[in-house]
């Protein structure tokens, strides 16, 4: 199995240090993380690859996470449906809004 290289994934981390890694290209779904990723300058999210989230809790960043890869899907022809759950609908709103998504 090969795993894919630095520059393919990129770590995403909840308020709680919760590490996430995904797929670049999912990642950059979110207009805010492509800015991040791509700055010019030394800035550490464009360096490591690793964009720190003190703001987001770990369920809503799994979801958001899985929300990435639900596009990536429909994009490509698959249509399924995203379930959201409730109780999570006001977080995932504010963290959809922050994220550009």
């Amino acid at each position: 199995m090969a795993f894919p290289r630095k520059n393919e994934t990129v770590k995403l981390v909840s308020a709680e240090g919760f590490e996430f890694i995904i797929d670049r290209k999912a990642a950059v779904i979110s207009n805010t993380l492509r800015n991040m990723l791509s700055s010019a300058g030394n800035f550490s999210e464009t360096e490591l690859g690793v964009v720190n989230f003190p703001e987001i809790s770990t369920p809503i960043l799994e979801k958001v996470c899985q929300y990435f890869y639900w596009f990536l899907q429909c994009s490509n022809g698959k249509k399924t449906d995203f379930h959201i759950e409730p109780e999570m609908t006001l977080e995932l709103m504010m963290a959809a809004n922050y994220l550009h998504t």
